[in-house]
Parts: C-alpha cells; sequence; structure tokens
C-alpha cells in the first residue's frame, strides 16, 4: 500500500503481538545506531525482553548512498525470554535505495517496509545500482506491507521553526522523524528519547528544538495518517524482579573487569591498542580512573602488551585487548608471560578475518590463534562468554583463574557479543564473591633463599612484588631454571618445565564447573556450541524438543582446558552437531582431543546464524 499526506485522526485497531524484529538501515550518516539505541533503551524500560544486533560499514565514511556505506540497527523485543535479536525482520525502516537492496531479503513477507520515499531519486537509484525505481515495482506491494513516506520533507517542514538554517542541518533529524513513526507503530513511548535529546544536546537549543519536533511529527504521523491502519503492541516480559540496566558486551566486560579487581584488591591496568571492535573496552575502562583504573594507549600492539607484562609484574590486575590482527602482533610478548607466569587477561574479540578481513563483522575464526597461535609450547586457558551480559561474569571468573593458578588467561568475545545488548540484573555487590591474593611477604634474616619458581598445590608459583626485601630474581623469556629460576639450557630441566607449565593449565579443570546441559544427558543428538553463538543454538535447541526430538544442547564456556565430564557427556550421544561461525575450528579440537566425529555447521558471512539455519540441521542430522 502507498502513504496518503491526509492530517485527519483515525481511530487505529491496536494489536497485540508477543514480539517484533525491527532494523533501522540507512546510509552511515543517517543516525541509524542511534535510532536503533533509542527504540532499545524505550523497549528495556517498557519491560520487555530485548536484543540487539548493530551492523556497521568497514569504512569510516563510504560515499553516500552506496552499499558499502550502509549502517543497520536491529533489535528484537518480546514479552517473553528471548536469545537473538531475531531471525527475519517484522518492520525495515530504509533511508534510502542502497539500504533497501541490502536488507530487504531480511524482511518477511507480509513484513512492514516503510521508505523515505524522497531518497529514491535518480542519484540515490544509480547508486545502489537499480535501473528502475523498485518502488514503482507492484510485486513490492504485493509481499510487502509498503509505507512510502516523504521523510525528507517532512523532516524539513517540521524544523522549519526551530531556527535549523541549512538543508544540511535539517536532514539530519530524518533519524529522528522515523524514530518517532516506528515510536508510534509499536506503541512505544517518546518520553526516554525527549530525556536523552534534552541531555545530549545541552546548551544547543536550535538541536533540541529541532530534534523534538521532528521525533514528535514521526509520531503524529502515523496516528493521523491513513495508511496506518494498525499500531502493536508487546507487553511486559516475566523477568526475575531486580534492577535491569541495558548493557552491550564491552561496556559488560569493562565493568567485569573493574568489579574483580575490586574483589581482589587490586588496581585495574589496561594497556591497550585501539582497533575495531575491541576499542570500546578502553573507551570504557576511561570512564573509571576514580576507582584507581588506569588505561595508557599505547603506540602499538606489541607495546600495549609489554606494559600489560609490566604491570602485571608490578602487582596490579593487567590486561590487555585487541582483535585478531593485534593478537598476532602481540603473540610473542603473550608467550613472555606464559613462561614468566604472571596474571593476566589477554582479551580478544573476534572480527572477521584473515588480515584485516571485515573489521566490523562477527567471526569466530580467532580459536586456533588463541589455542596455539604462539612460538614453543605455549598452552594458555581460554574461556568465552556466552553473551552481552554474560561478558560480566566471565571477566571475573578468568581473573580468579589468572591469580589462582598464575598464568595469563585469554578470553575470546565476539563482534555479535561485543556490539550486541540485552537487559542485565544488575548483581547485589554483597552476592559477588571476593577472593583474597596473597603476596610473599618480604625475607626475614636466617630464611633459606627465595625460590620465584616454587609451587603450591595448584602448581601456581608466588606472585612477588618488586621491591619487597630479599625477594630478588631473575625475569626474561629465557627458559627457568626449576626453582630458582635462573637461566636453564638443560634438556630434562626445559622437558620439565614444559610439562609442569601445561599441567597446570591442565589443573584448571578443577576449578571450573561441569558442563551443564539443556536437556537430557543423553540423546540422538547434541548441539554443542561456544562463545556468541549461545542464542541461535539454545533456541534452535528448544524449537527441536517442543517437536519431540531427542535433542540436548551444551555451551562451552572454557575450551581450554575442557569441563572434566565432556567426554563422557560426548559419548553419550548418538551424534554431536557443532555450529561455528568458522570452518569447524572447535569441531577438529574436539576431534582430536576425543576421537569424536561431530557434524559442523560452518557460516562464514560476517553475520550471526539464525536459529531456523540451526534447527534445520538439527532435523536433517536427526533424520
Amino acid at each position: 500500500m502507498s502513504t496518503t499526506t491526509g492530517a485527519s485522526p483515525t481511530s487505529k485497531e491496536i494489536v497485540p503481538i508477543p514480539a517484533a524484529t525491527v532494523r533501522f538501515a540507512g546510509d552511515s550518516g543517517d543516525g541509524m545506531q542511534l535510532a536503533g539505541t533509542q527504540l532499545t533503551t524505550t523497549s528495556a524500560l517498557a519491560g520487555n525482553d530485548v536484543a540487539t544486533f548493530p551492523d556497521y560499514p568497514a569504512e569510516i565514511r563510504a560515499p553516500r548512498g552506496t552499499l558499502a556505506g550502509v549502517s543497520g540497527f536491529q533489535i528484537h523485543f518480546a514479552s517473553t525470554d528471548i536469545f537473538t535479536p531475531g531471525d527475519h525482520l517484522d518492520a525495515l525502516v530504509a533511508m534510502n535505495p542502497a539500504a533497501l537492496k541490502t536488507n530487504l531479503a531480511d524482511l518477511r513477507k507480509g513484513g512492514i517496509l516503510v521508505v523515505d520515499e524522497d531518497a529514491f531519486n535518480k542519484k540515490g537509484l544509480e547508486k545502489a545500482g537499480y535501473e528502475q525505481n523498485p518502488l514503482n515495482d507492484l510485486a513490492l506491494e504485493e509481499e510487502y506491507q509498503l509505507f512510502k513516506v516523504p521523510i525528507t520533507t517532512l523532516t524539513r517542514g517540521a524544523v522549519e521553526d526551530s531556527g535549523i538554517t541549512s538543508q544540511k542541518d535539517a536532514d539530519r533529524c530524518r533519524n529522528f522523524l522515523a524514530m518517532g513513526l516506528i515510536f508510534w507503530l509499536y506503541g512505544r513511548s517518546l518520553e526516554p528519547t525527549l530525556r536523552f535529546i534534552e541531555t545530549k544536546f545541552k546548551g544547543k537549543e536550535t538541536i533540541i528544538k529541532a530534534n523534538t519536533a521532528a521525533l514528535t511529527t514521526g509520531r503524529n504521523y502515523g496516528e493521523t495518517t491513513d495508511a496506518f491502519k494498525s499500531s502493536y503492541q508487546v507487553n511486559k516480559a516475566d523477568l526475575e524482579p531486580g534492577h535491569y540496566r541495558n548493557i552491550q558486551g564491552n561496556t559488560a566486560l569493562a565493568i567485569g573487569c573493574v568489579t574483580a579487581a575490586k574483589l581482589s584488591g587490586k588496581e585495574l591496568f589496561l594497556g591497550s591498542y585501539p582497533i575495531t571492535p575491541a576499542s570500546t573496552i578502553l573507551e570504557e575502562l576511561n570512564k573509571y580512573k576514580h576507582f584507581g583504573v588506569r588505561t595508557f594507549q599505547a603506540e602499538d600492539e606489541i607495546a600495549a602488551v609489554c606494559s600489560t607484562i609490566g604491570a602485571a609484574f608490578g602487582g596490579a590486575m593487567a590486561m590487555t585487548t585487541s582483535s585478531g590482527p593485534g593478537i598476532a602482533l602481540k603473540g610473542e610478548a603473550i608467550g613472555l608471560g606464559m613462561i614468566l607466569e604472571l596474571p593476566m587477561l589477554i582479551v580478544n574479540i573476534q572480527r572477521g578475518g584473515p588480515s584485516t578481513g571485515l573489521p566490523t563483522k562477527t567471526e569466530q575464526s580467532d580459536l586456533f590463534q588463541c589455542m596455539y597461535g604462539r612460538n614453543g609450547e605455549s598452552p594458555l586457558p581460554l574461556i568465552a562468554p556466552r553473551s552481552p551480559s554474560d561478558c560480566f561474569y566471565a571477566a571475573q571468573e578468568a581473573w580468579r583463574i589468572a591469580t589462582k593458578y598464575m598464568v595469563p588467561v585469554m578470553l575470546l568475545s565476539d563482534g555479535y557479543i561485543a556490539n550486541g545488548s540485552e537487559p542485565w540484573k544488575i548483581p547485589d555487590v554483597a552476592d559477588l564473591e571476593s577472593f583474597t591474593i596473597d603476596h610473599p611477604p618480604a625475607a626475614k634474616e636466617g630464611d633459606p633463599p627465595f625460590m620465584p619458581y616454587s609451587r603450591d598445590e595448584n602448581l601456581a608459583r608466588p606472585w612477588a612484588l618488586p621491591g619487597t626485601p630479599g625477594l630478588m630474581h631473575r625475569i626474561g623469556g629465557l627458559e627457568k631454571q626449576d626453582q630458582t629460576g635462573n637461566v636453564s639450557y638443560d634438556p630434562q630441566n626445559h622437558q620439565n618445565m614444559i610439562e609442569t607449565r601445561a599441567r597446570k593449565v591442565a589443573k584448571v579443570a578443577e576449578s571450573i564447573p561441569q558442563q551443564e546441559v539443556l536437556g537430557e544427558t543423553s540423546g540422538d543428538l547434541l548441539v554443542l556450541g561456544w562463545g556468541g553463538t549461545y542464542g541461535a543454538c539454545v533456541t534452535a535447541t528448544r524449537q527441536a524438543q517442543e517437536r519431540g526430538l531427542k535433542v540436548s544442547h551444551a555451551h562451552l564456556r572454557w575450551i581450554s582446558p575442557f569441563p572434566s565430564n565432556l567426554k563422557s557427556l560426548l559419548e553419550s550421544f548418538d551424534k554431536v552437531l557443532i555450529p561455528e561461525l568458522n570452518m569447524g575450528q572447535l569441531r577438529t579440537i574436539i576431534a582430536s582431543e576425543f576421537l569424536c566425529d561431530a557434524i559442523g555447521l560452518n557460516k562464514v558471512q560476517g553475520k550471526p546464524f539464525a536459529v531456523q539455519e540451526i534447527l534445520d540441521k538439527i532435523i536433517e542430522a536427526v533424520g
């Protein structure tokens, strides 16, 4: 259907629905991320469960109107528990032809399609590669609920009295008009966004007035035009009582690290070099200087990790953040941290590769790199959070293991988790378990010589702080003599130290939980996942179980070492399916470790799994 510009109020039907998936898409300068974030915040405040998926272009500013410059933000909000940002869109807002072309395939048949018809001019169509205007195609109106809205014209009219003098500045308010229309369509309140406008643009009265006018005009357009016959209402979700905030994965990880530092009585140090999609951790931690957090933006990746090693040696909770290309550069120094046996956190927020690959797209292809990507025998513990809010707890667990076993721990997240968001129930500080870190005291007269590589029951060496009287010892990357830490080229000592460090990492399995299972502990098929595939895996498994299939789901948190019951669990199922956003890296590790011939489901498109993709594979595997 096409819109009319009738302004008389009409009787609108309010249709209750359990959930909705909406995507804003437009040029990278159209404010689509802002529009999506505001819809997310408003939906969270309305009591819905939410999950989001921002999608950024790789170029800082691709040519306007081109396919490469399209930016999108998808939000799934519901009255029930949800774990993914949705497979198919119920509504798509396309601000230009390029946005329509790159996103239309994700809109379900019969879904709502809102386009800015003003942008479908000759120039815009040519940049998107259209020979004809797709809005004139009757098939588009037959397949979708098409609303051709003159968003640009309406926006310019709305801001005429605000004091905005240039057409360019007026057009910057188009996202707020689109927001207002979608807010009306799904019964969202304008109040949170009006407050945001007042705060964000404080002191800029002209901009406040213009954005407010655009937002309310969008809402009024939906209410008064004859084109929209219905709006939709998604009721509150039945969430566990408590205080919630909407949180992104990188934000949760940063807060989790600050919390871990406070719980352990340490000051947090971050040595980092900016890289997508890890940079927001550095930006977030910069906000916590009042908690004693120190951040160092180094000149390169090697300097960043070396500063982290120095901070760990000095007794701080030391961490470094990067993505695959940066982890490659850090490789030798990570090995130094391993042979020094110092507690550190090494955070890898994965993105598409190889090389610089797809900087703003998600992937899980750094698993081999983190497991094996160092020279020599250099095993490290590896933990992978499963969702944005889980990053808060994974950071604390990683630090506990690092200090208990005196070893660097790798935390492997990905762009989907890092940029995605969900409601996070803010924990009571009293419910978080503190832990004590002991440093050896100063030596007294008559004490035996200090042995920096003596070991406790966890095979951890003492964390001696520099400057402590009597605890002077040698450090460096050359092999250590057992106990003394002196440089040693003795073959048998080297064998012993290699095996001891490996046993220490394997011993971490004693301090991590047994692997949990969604469903029965035996059956026809086990879906084994890790990292950001959690939402799609658990949803697909539940849908398979509802069909009566004997399918269960296990999601790995620790990949090095594996939970001690994983072998028996794998042997209890006829088949194992491993969905991964790579070409089968966990499947290869599982095969080598347990001789398990698992079925692989592999995707490397820069996009997360759709639930239907995993469900289809489950049905195929079970037969």
